[in-house]
């Protein structure tokens, strides 16, 4: 996903650069341990979120593209941390942080690039965005972490009780997965020079993106085996995670599609054996396609939001970037 703009510039560039310069490549050290984490990079997709939102307001890339930088370190972060709890060892098909330089490491890496994440919104001030934009985005960009851990924390207990709720599930996606989304938006907004209204319209385009993409990356667990995800395929099902496709088959009441599930989530098989019950489940009801219904009604509506923004290029990017994420491939 290269963007370029019509002055020649490639902002996924600047960033990958930024990205790649910040921190050193030597031993275990700490900032091995992060660069590891961060590169090669990913899809980049708050990062790009971040600089057209401030580019669709009347903005600059200089002035937001370290706290683009630093959205991809909050975002790393969550990836560290979501790794060690759900005892993933593989992430972008490869170890993962902590399975590579074992927990300890891997939490205090995930940590510093959370505090990194601050230090780049303040840099937006050396940047020459003005102090009262950057104490805003600091107060979204922090906002954005409480609710990530207020949907890690409701995550937690729709596994632990299994909650078989769509509209629970989905506010714990809006703040767990749509958070980062949102504040990428949001802070572009603040960081260009927006006006609230804008804001705000920003913030309902990233949720509803936020949301659709996170439905989408639960489909991948049946629909990919790994070598596109670059993570182990079977890890909902071994932590029991109530994704939106395993909720819509208890909603079905098909009987065998129930049982299957059941036993998947029984404990009593391995990871391949429960990983193909639960797809059989998925399968018989059909609920894939009824998933990415859902995640299309949320892009629909996040695009919506954008008709408040000027009629720019960027505006248009912000759209792409929409269709992308439920039409992507990783």
């Amino acid at each position: 996903m290269h963007t370029k703009h019509v002055n020649g510039t490639q902002p996924t560039g600047n960033i990958i650069s930024e990205l790649g310069h910040r921190w050193s490549d030597g031993g275990d050290s700490l900032d091995a341990i992060c660069r590891y984490a961060l590169m090669p990079a990913g899809k980049l997709f708050r990062p790009m979120l971040m600089v057209e939102s401030a580019l669709a307001v009347g903005g600059t890339i200089a002035h937001v593209l370290p706290a683009a930088v630093g959205s991809e370190y909050g975002h790393t972060a969550s990836l560290i941390h979501d790794d060690i709890i759900d005892c993933d060892e593989l992430r972008r098909g490869r170890p993962s942080v902590f399975s590579r330089y074992g927990i300890e490491d891997a939490i205090v890496a995930g940590d510093a690039l959370i505090f990194h994440l601050f230090l780049c919104l303040a840099e937006c001030r050396r940047a020459g965005a003005p102090a009262e934009r950057v104490v805003r985005a600091l107060e979204i960009a922090a906002t954005a972490g409480l609710d990530m851990c207020r949907g890690q924390h409701l995550e937690s207990e729709i596994t632990k009780n299994s909650i078989r709720d769509r509209d629970r599930y989905l506010r714990m996606v809006d703040l767990k997965s749509a958070a980062l989304f949102r504040s990428a938006c949001q802070c572009g907004v603040v960081l260009g020079g927006g006006l609230e209204a804008s804001v705000r319209s920003m913030g309902g385009y990233g949720t509803g993106l936020g949301v659709a993409f996170q439905i989408i990356d639960d489909l991948f667990a049946f629909t990919d085996d790994g070598s596109v995800t670059g993570k182990h395929p079977a890890s909902d099902v071994r932590n029991r995670r109530l994704t939106l496709p395993l909720i819509l088959v208890y909603e079905s009441a098909d009987p065998v599609a129930v049982r299957l599930l059941d036993d998947a989530f029984s404990g009593e098989l391995g990871d391949q054996e429960a990983l193909a019950a639960a797809t059989k489940a998925v399968e018989r009801t059909g609920v894939l396609d009824i998933c990415r219904k859902v995640a299309l009604e949320h892009i629909t509506a996040a695009k919506d939001e954008l008709l408040l923004l000027p009629d720019t290029p960027s505006r248009d990017r912000l759209g792409q970037l929409a269709d992308d994420a439920v039409e992507r491939v990783r």
